[in-house]
């Protein structure tokens, strides 16, 4: 199916998506087969997560910043507590080749970052929130 190739916290790993039956992908990482279980009301992942968030807001604590598509976060430009303007730079993402930047969503404070510069990332991943 599909191949990921990441680097998180300085490790490789080779991640391959060999079945998705219902709520069960079945993987193989640097050649180990594994399987991950969604919860029964939630759809089944379309891949492994690429790297462990930090810890989440609370409910209804702001608006997450997603990654527009997959790539490897270059900058993180914000920190913690920063306060931000809706269309400030608040990161770096290289995919393609291709730096982009990515933009906050919205004025508010950053309550989480939930990526490292160097972290592989998939196409919708959450990078951070701001409240």
């Amino acid at each position: 199916m599909k191949e990921y190739k990441l680097n998180i916290n300085g490790k490789d790993f080779v991640v391959k998506v060999t079945s998705v039956d219902g709520n069960v992908t079945n993987l193989e990482v640097n050649g180990k087969s594994a399987s991950a279980a969604a919860p029964i009301a939630a759809p089944a992942p379309a891949a492994a997560p690429v790297a462990a968030p930090k810890a989440a807001a609370p409910a209804g604590a702001g608006v997450t910043v997603n990654s527009p598509l997959p790539g490897v976060i270059l900058e993180v430009s914000v920190k913690e507590g920063d306060v931000v303007k809706k269309g400030q730079k608040v990161m770096l993402l290289e995919a393609m080749k291709m730096e982009n930047v990515i933009e906050a969503t919205a004025d508010g404070t950053v309550t989480s970052i939930k990526v490292n510069k160097g972290d592989s990332i998939l196409e919708g991943a959450p990078l951070l929130t701001i409240a």
